[in-house]
């Protein structure tokens, strides 16, 4: 089998990308596959075609990578890929959508509002989280405790799409659940030096303890699975997929916060790590997800 690991991208999130796609692909020729990596640049539909393969490995991060783009280009041309659908892909990129859709299944998600101007009076009180709601690896997003704040905050933000999200702030501890093939993993707690979980401390290796299993009850550990399954469900995903969750620290509630449809495959990546506690192995997962893939759209 031939396959082709796409990567790298347009997207703020392209450095990543590339270390996920080259940790994918090393894991694919140590198991004896063939493999073409693909750095997605301006000839990457005529790179495609040239390369012959008979599988895509999506290991694209962010725009144009994981919203359904690349998903859509690899169903025209009739070639299997990892991961979910275009539809699902590109739902799970927009949180808006997301939490209209989690909601109205019934998931918990906090409470948030829409802006689509930088004069729309705020509903939501401080603190609150200011998210462009198209962009991963928490880039652009704000914790804002006051009015100088969030108007610096939604500046950046709306530099980055047309649209910003607020987001209630709930105090609590960040986890995350892995779910592979419809079937969900312990969670990891999370825990920042920073006490933020932004870009650097996603990336940065020491900055983040990861806990498995978490420091929390078995009741709500099980909570968390199921919820990660329902929302993987709801929005209709395929292979891989990550849920990340904040547990209110007085209630103890769990709250979901959003899905990564493409989760990093790097040397501090969650996915890699939910499995490993489980007994597979790096190799073994690139395998599983590989062997997942398929066209999602009958002809």
């Amino acid at each position: 089998m031939k396959v082709g690991v796409i990567f790298g991208g347009l997207s703020k999130e392209r450095e990543i990308s590339i270390k996920t796609g080259k940790a994918i692909a090393n894991a694919l020729k140590e198991l004896g596959y063939k493999v073409v990596e693909l750095e997605v640049r301006e000839n990457i539909v005529r790179d495609i075609l040239d390369s012959n393969i008979d599988v895509a490995f999506i290991a694209l991060h962010g725009r144009l990578g994981e919203d359904g783009t690349v998903q859509g280009l690899l169903e025209l041309l009739r070639i299997p890929y990892t991961g979910s659908s275009c539809t699902a892909s590109a739902i799970g990129m927009d949180k808006i959508i997301t939490k209209k859709i989690w909601i109205t299944e019934g998931i918990r998600t906090p409470a948030f509002q829409v802006i689509e101007n930088p004069e729309d009076k705020r509903t939501i009180d401080f603190p609150l989280v200011v998210k462009p709601p198209c962009e991963g690896s928490t880039i652009g997003v704000s914790i804002v405790k006051s009015e100088l704040e969030y108007l610096n905050a939604i500046k950046e933000a709306f530099s980055l799409g047309s649209k910003v999200l607020l987001e209630k702030y709930i105090d609590g501890t960040e986890y995350t659940v892995s779910v592979l093939d419809g079937e969900a993993y312990t969670p990891i707690e999370i825990r920042p030096v920073s006490g933020f979980y932004d870009y650097t401390s996603k990336y940065t290796k020491g900055a983040t303890e990861y806990i498995i299993p978490p420091n929390c009850s078995k009741d709500l550990i099980k909570i968390m699975m199921e919820s990660a399954v329902k929302a993987y469900n709801a929005i209709g995903c395929s292979g891989a997929a990550r849920v990340d969750f904040i547990v209110d620290n007085k209630e103890g509630i769990p709250y979901a916060l959003e899905i990564n449809t493409i989760p990093g495959m790097t040397e501090t990546s969650l996915l890699p790590k939910a499995m490993a506690y489980h007994g597979i192995d790096f190799k073994s997962l690139v395998d599983r997800m590989l062997k997942s893939a398929k066209l999602h759209i009958k002809v």
